[in-house]
């Protein structure tokens, strides 16, 4: 049944192979994902797009292609090969457009798999933290110039700080008194780090700090890497919207340089690996240079403790809220995740003078 829908959505994109086979991906959280082998053995991605989370797919798919787009007549000095493994292609339906909705009124997209490349869930040296950083910087660095006003907001107050905490004070109110006593320290925390975690919001809204194209979900399992660990491109590109970079620097390095699990439960095992970040920055820095001001290189290193902050406080949130949204193993799972976070803060804490030092010595040395 499944696969004779498949192939029907499949025939409906503008691609002259015939359909062979598939298999469901399954490492993604929110989208149903398919590879698709054709009868000549080439292979797209086919992907319905969760319209429960994403309220309005066609400017969501909009955004992604035209950004894909950017980036093709950002590179056009390498050969159309080479740009189908630098680049996200999209392929569009018979009718024109890039995305077929279904008779349920789902979504889909067709996308060209991207042969010779893995990826990583977690990172084991500095090598991949670097190349990472080069990556993620390259993105950011090429799309420096193209007009946000053409991109829809994904997901309305992503990384807005009010918001988050908006939010938290609405839980809060109707938390149990239980979980409220169990979360005490983490409630503690939330006010100390208060004022400091509105500081790039400040700068943002002040334009102090400009709107730039954002990934928005910056985890190293959204590299492509080839065989010799070499950073391809970033995919994964559902949540690009407008922001700030410091958001998918601090996210990239949240879960980068973070030595335990974001649910690890003894807090010993859980810092702030300064080694990594410091390759990361090095690539990242060594793309960004030249689109990035003195200021932004400057509050990088804010952009890390703001966005392991963001989590904490989402994670607590949804604990007050008796776990309605995140999807948990056991009573207190959202609580051990927000104390591993807060921890990850500390650790920062004390490496943020030579985090800030790195940043600006690399910096300079480029100019």
């Amino acid at each position: 049944m499944i696969e004779e829908h498949l192939k029907f959505i499949y025939d409906q994109f503008d691609y002259l192979e015939d359909f062979k086979n598939f298999e469901e991906l399954t490492s993604g959280h929110i989208n149903d994902t398919y590879l698709v082998t054709s009868n000549f053995g080439e292979r797209v991605i086919l992907q319905k797009i969760n319209s429960g989370v994403f309220k309005d797919v066609p400017g969501l798919i909009a955004n992604k292609v035209g950004v894909s787009k950017h980036l093709l007549r950002k590179l056009k000095h390498f050969s159309e090969e080479e740009l189908k493994r630098r680049v996200l292609t999209f392929i569009a339906t018979k009718n024109g457009i890039f995305y077929y909705q279904d008779i349920d009124g789902y979504f889909w997209n067709m996308m060209v798999y991207i042969e010779g490349s893995t990826t990583f869930e977690t990172v084991k040296n500095e090598e991949i933290a670097y190349e990472a950083g080069k990556i993620f910087g390259e993105f950011l660095n090429l799309t420096s110039d193209f007009d946000v006003g053409k991109l829809i907001e994904v997901i309305p107050n992503f990384h807005d700080m009010a918001f988050r905490f908006s939010q938290f004070d609405s839980a809060l109110k109707e938390a149990s008194e239980q979980r409220v006593e169990q979360a005490k320290t983490c409630i503690n925390l939330v006010y100390e780090l208060k004022e400091e975690m509105h500081v790039l919001q400040k700068l943002k809204d002040a334009e102090k700090i400009k709107l730039t194209v954002t990934h928005n979900d910056t985890k190293i399992s959204n590299v492509l890497f080839d065989v010799n660990k070499k950073g391809l491109c970033v995919i994964d590109t559902d949540t690009v919207m407008p922001g700030i970079i410091h958001y998918d620097f601090g996210d990239a390095v949240r879960t980068i340089c973070n030595t335990a699990a974001e649910d690890e439960k003894n807090l010993s095992l859980v810092s702030f690996n300064l080694q990594y970040y410091k390759a990361y920055v090095k690539g990242f820095i060594e793309k960004t240079n030249s689109s990035l001001s003195l200021l932004e290189i400057k509050y990088l290193p804010l952009g890390a403790k703001t966005m392991v902050f963001i989590m904490a406080l989402r994670f607590l949130t949804d604990f007050l809220n008796d776990d309605i949204y995140y999807k948990t193993k056991y009573l207190e799972h959202n609580l051990d995740r927000s104390k591993n976070q807060f921890k990850l803060i500390e650790s920062i804490s004390k490496q943020f003078k030579e985090m800030e030092d790195y940043n600006l010595d690399f910096f300079e040395s480029l100019k």
